[in-house]
């Protein structure tokens, strides 16, 4: 009979040593090294389960416990040695668990497999990584939700085709962001339900004859229900795809907001400014003052959406069930997460020095041709059909551009030139403050609506707050 080999975790079926070129092509230590406190955690709910079925005896448990917990120590303590055989985390614990607890270790894989092993490691990644970006863009939020409380009065064009539209306050545009990062943190939360199902005990592909108590591991490691089917379970990764996914969209508001502060730091707009603090010089050009943050947080977004792109191609062709492809899931997974939770972080303090010209912004709202839609809306409650009106005062703007004068410069006989129903009310139309109080329908900027928008964000924030606490 041969001897049992230590080497790898599969010798058995393979005869002579594993090619240096192919063990360093097929190893994945490098990157999966980072799920270690997922892969000791739900071996040491596992062993414990093996013990309460009767697969294992006492002293095999406190054997394997022991070991596994002096790996946590040297993981902590930065004194984990990896040495060149280690194919991925498991096998790496593994190894090093044979070398301090000798033959108990050898028990510890009973009924398990690397497959259901990497997508349990995976899903409580997941689970962590859902809760903990939600609360980076809870925090963006407060950023967020604080200065629209500082801005509540100021006023600015609102802009569609990047072109002055009509005006709004900076609150009012601020919190529209507030409603992307609500959505947003919904997503991710979402995304942590379908993480919180355990693969453990699928096996490689079919489960196991042994008697497994699958419902005592997923209590013991906090899941709330166990996988349905073992086919599906080892080589599912929709989850990975879905938080990725939730982190390109979170990206994508955060490149939105980004492109803001580049375009209003442009003496062209002149609307905000970066302290020194948050800012870049050129190495040619002395006169320079660039808000490189908010550029690479543009940029970066690329990189994220490339993730989501990476791992729908990965799963996209792979029969059922476990293929080896799928050790490329992590890379992807693990930028998403990383790149998204450092945008927002610095996108919060971004946001939290960002300096406003409300002066700058309140004499491009002035502009009275952002009143001419209210002009056209003072003929519709005299009774003209909108359409009529949109004409009577686009033509208006066309003949004042062209004499060039502005709405607010034609005297009441000219407007009622253009069209009898005008009334004197028309020439009160362009003070600013009162046109941004006039719009008053749900979700406009009206101040006194804002500030309840703002109230209600806050508490809204609040009970997210709550509710994540509860998650850790």
């Amino acid at each position: 009979m041969p001897e049992p080999r230590a080497t790898k975790l599969w010798a058995g079926r393979l005869g002579g040593s594993t090619a240096g070129v192919v063990e360093r092509y097929t190893s994945s230590v490098d990157v999966d090294q980072r799920l270690h406190a997922e892969d000791v955690t739900q071996s040491l709910a596992h062993a414990r389960m093996l013990r309460r079925i009767g697969m294992i005896d006492e002293a095999t448990l406190h054997a394997i416990e022991a070991g596994l917990h002096q790996i946590v120590r040297e993981f902590d303590e930065g004194a984990f040695v990896f040495e060149h055989s280690d194919e991925d985390i498991h096998s790496a614990v593994e190894r090093r668990l044979r070398e301090l607890a000798g033959d108990a270790a050898g028990a510890l894989q009973t009924g398990r497999s690397r497959n259901d092993q990497v997508a349990t490691d995976l899903r409580m990644f997941g689970k962590r990584a859902c809760s903990d970006l939600a609360r980076a863009a809870l925090a963006l939020q407060d950023a967020l939700l604080r200065r629209a409380a500082e801005q509540r009065d100021a006023v600015m064009p609102a802009y569609t085709h990047l072109q002055r539209a009509q005006p709004v306050t900076v609150a009012h545009h601020l919190l529209a962001y507030v409603e992307m990062l609500q959505r947003d943190i919904e997503r991710l939360l979402d995304a942590r339900r379908r993480c919180d199902v355990l693969p453990l005990g699928s096996g490689a592909v079919a489960g196991s004859t042994l008697p497994l108590d699958r419902e005592l591991t997923a209590r013991e490691l906090g899941f709330g229900s166990v996988s349905r089917n073992s086919i599906d379970s080892v080589s599912d990764r929709d989850f990975a795809v879905e938080i990725t996914s939730a982190c390109a969209l979170i990206m994508v508001h955060g490149s939105r907001l980004a492109e803001e502060i580049v375009l209003w730091m442009s003496r062209e707009f002149g609307f905000a400014l970066l302290p020194d603090t948050h800012a870049t010089g050129s190495s040619l050009m002395p006169q320079k003052k660039n808000p490189d943050v908010a550029e690479l947080a543009r940029g970066r977004t690329a990189r994220v959406i490339g993730d989501v792109t990476t791992l729908l191609t990965l799963i996209k062709g792979l029969p059922l069930s476990y293929n080896r492809d799928l050790q490329e899931d992590k890379r992807p997974l693990f930028d998403a997460v990383d790149t998204t939770a450092a945008t927002l972080d610095v996108l919060a303090d971004v946001v939290s020095v960002l300096g406003f010209d409300a002066d700058a912004m309140r004499r491009a709202a002035s502009d009275p041709e952002l009143m001419a839609t209210d002009a056209a809306e003072l003929l519709v409650r005299q009774g003209v059909p909108f359409r009529e009106a949109h004409e009577i005062v686009g033509a208006l703007v066309r003949e004042t551009l062209g004499d060039g004068r502005t709405l607010a410069d034609l005297t009441l006989d000219e407007w009622r030139e253009a069209s009898p129903h005008f009334s004197p009310e028309v020439l009160e139309l362009f003070d600013i403050d009162a046109a941004v109080a006039r719009r008053r329908t749900a979700g406009g900027p009206a101040p006194d609506l804002v500030a309840q928008q703002i109230a209600a964000a806050q508490e809204r924030l609040a009970g997210m707050s709550t509710e994540l606490e509860r998650l850790r």
